[in-house]
């Protein structure tokens, strides 16, 4: 006869946390009240009684003003606001994943979704989902799961699914292909505890290599049962016992193999008691007895060992982490990550796995301290040579400059960037790059002295090269684009239209007369642009920026005619005559004979520059763009009106 102990058996974290939680409060303070059983195991839960932990099966049951412990199944929201007013001390064992679910379900329920959670109706952990969310229904099976989603008016309804924690995986399975196939605004959240699935994964392979499975757990436990119908299934002869008084050694397998599972409200000493009573001689598979593999649950932790937990609290110095050993563990909120931006409640929540590097142990404390960036640094390391290796981007954090460039963290991992690699000009600062997150290249490695070469210009490089390439092979003549003013010369402007430039003449920036491109654009303003002119041959490109619509000629068209009158301003004399401005861009004569109603020697003598005059448009001429004006038309008519 062989014997094999499922590694799960026995108290989940949550359970023992709750106990756990129990035991040192109800030593403190003599009394302690758990709303509700804390666990399902009635042998536990009278160990606990003799420790000073009653069981108030009602909140009337509880004195104002009693420390109480809200167990691992969680509880409504409402009960929280009954022990608030009756002035009670609680004490939160709830379970994180347990919590996680009352996170999801108040969110989905408060966006207008109908919460639907697969487990068993009237569990105190569905009783406990069910009060932080409006509008819910609990399926228990893939029956009821087909029934649901077959009525029409699920069909387009908001539903958000989640599981209890221990629902048989196989069913949440088949429940959720079938309500995804009718339900077409459906949110799927996969609550199911990873313990629970690795307890029922576990029970399943051992059942299915062995002769005889023994279940120990309370006959309430909803996790047991479940252990209890997957070991059915796959071996014909179980034993489901809830102490080692149920077990009868006659009806033990005397050849072949074992396999003992036990639920999650198990507790180690009950498991003890049942493997007591097996042949003290019988040895497990792996050569350990039972006992030893109990006691590997208290391992001692070596500093720089990589662990595996579970959240378990966030306060404001530290996370509280769970790891299924006695000592209790921290992760310092410096310890968390290098980003200096990592916002804690937005990234950590009770429930969450995580993975940290053993810091410091404190057996006399019975604490141990994490470091989760000194995780997040090693597989950082893995990730930049791999990205070097590859010569893939990735991205970072700039978190601070120095005087020969800046420094990003990517994976947790330090990288210096040259000022030269950084793509800033060299007039121009690099602190504008701080706090922002940028794409780069690993150039350079050297893990010993833990140095990281990146650079942001290789990549802006690239994607200037790639959209250059995209531009050249689609642009004609009248394409517009918008682009960034790069540079000025004194005869133009180099405008860059996304990975190429093209230059604006100085005729084409303005339609009035300009002595330099200054005058309408600057370096960096965003400009639209046209093409007007191409030679791929030589990769060169003529834009232009002033349009027709803005034409002073047009705008002169669109308002005055001959015959209209205009108020126009003087500019400067000739001879001949004087020159005005009617709009922007548009000048026209009076010759010398169209100022006055006589003779004059020069326009001087009427006229000076500058001066505001009404002159009547005599004549327009298009082809040459010239427009004659006349004073002297003006007095005519006001005579002729007299």
């Amino acid at each position: 006869m062989s014997i094999t102990v499922a590694k799960t058996a026995g108290f989940c974290f949550g359970v023992r946390r709750a106990v756990e939680l129990a035991e040192e409060q109800a030593e403190k303070t003599g009394v302690l009240y758990a709303y509700g059983e804390i666990i399902h195991n009635m042998h536990e839960i009278a160990r606990l009684e003799k420790c000073g932990v009653r069981t108030a099966q009602t909140l009337d049951e509880i004195p104002d003003g009693a420390g109480v412990l809200i167990r691992a199944h969680g509880v409504p929201r409402a009960v929280y606001r009954t022990l608030e007013d009756k002035h009670c001390t609680v004490f939160d064992a709830t379970c994180p994943f347990v919590h996680k679910i009352h996170r999801i379900v108040d969110e989905e329920s408060r966006a207008g979704r109908l919460v639907v959670i697969l487990g068993s109706v009237g569990h105190p952990e569905v009783v406990g989902i069910q009060g932080w969310c409006g509008a819910s229904i609990v399926l228990e099976d893939e029956k009821q799961a087909e029934a649901f989603a077959a009525q029409p008016e699920m069909r387009d309804r908001p539903v958000s699914l989640v599981a209890q924690t221990t629902v048989n995986r196989a069913i949440w399975n088949i429940s959720v292909a079938l309500i995804k196939k009718r339900c077409t605004n459906l949110k799927i959240f996969d609550t199911i505890c990873k313990a629970t699935d690795e307890r029922q994964s576990e029970a399943r392979l051992l059942a299915g290599a062995s002769d005889q499975m023994i279940v120990i757990g309370d006959k309430k436990s909803s996790n047991t049962k479940r252990l209890y119908e997957i070991s059915r299934s796959l071996c014909d002869d179980v034993l489901y016992i809830e102490d080692a008084t149920e077990l009868d050694t006659q009806k033990l397998c005397s050849r072949g193999r074992i396999g003992i599972t036990a639920g999650a409200s198990t507790p180690a000493w009950i498991i003890k008691e049942v493997s007591n009573m097996m042949s003290e001689e019988t040895k497990i598979e792996n050569g350990e007895d039972f006992a030893a593999m109990l006691e590997e649950s208290f391992k001692t932790l070596n500093t720089g060992e990589k662990v595996t937990g579970i959240v378990v609290a966030v306060s404001t110095t530290d996370v509280q982490v769970d790891l299924g050993v006695k000592h209790t563990a921290y992760i310092p909120l410096n310890e968390l990550s290098d980003d200096p931006s990592f916002d804690v409640s937005a990234n950590v929540h009770p429930g969450d796995e995580i993975e940290a590097v053993v810091v410091r142990v404190n057996d006399g404390e019975g604490t141990v301290t994490l470091s989760k960036k000194r995780v997040d640094q090693l597989k950082g390391w893995e990730s930049i040579e791999k990205a070097y290796e590859e010569h893939t981007a990735v991205e970072g954090t700039i978190v601070e400059e120095n005087r020969g460039g800046i420094v990003a963290t990517a994976f947790g991992v330090r990288v210096f960037i040259p000022a030269s690699q950084t793509g800033v000009p060299k007039d121009q600062p690099m602190t504008p790059l701080v706090k922002t997150k940028q794409t780069f290249y690993i150039t350079e490695i050297n893990r010993q002295r833990k140095r990281v070469v990146g650079s942001i210009r290789q990549i802006q490089q690239e994607a200037r090269k790639a959209a250059a390439e995209k531009i050249w092979s689609t642009i004609e003549v009248g394409n517009e684009y918008e682009g960034t003013v790069k540079s000025l010369t004194s005869y133009g402007a180099f405008v860059d239209i996304g990975g190429v430039d093209g230059m604006v003449h100085i005729s084409e920036l303005s339609w009035g007369r300009i002595k330099h491109p200054s005058e309408v654009v600057s370096v960096g303003d965003a400009v639209k642009v046209f093409v007007i002119g191409l030679d791929k041959e030589n990769k060169k490109i003529s834009l232009g920026y002033k349009r027709e619509e803005d034409n002073p000629w047009n705008v002169f068209k669109s308002q005055y005619d001959i015959g209209s009158v205009a108020e126009v301003k003087i500019l400067k004399f000739m001879p001949f005559g004087a020159f005005a401005e009617i709009v922007p861009g548009v000048d026209g004569l009076i010759h010398i004979s169209q100022i006055a109603d006589h003779r004059i020697a020069k326009p001087e003598d009427v006229l000076e520059v500058g001066q505001m005059v009404d002159a009547k448009i005599i004549d327009i001429n298009d082809e040459k763009k010239k427009v004659s004006l006349s004073i002297r038309a003006l007095l005519m008519d006001d005579e002729y009106d007299d």
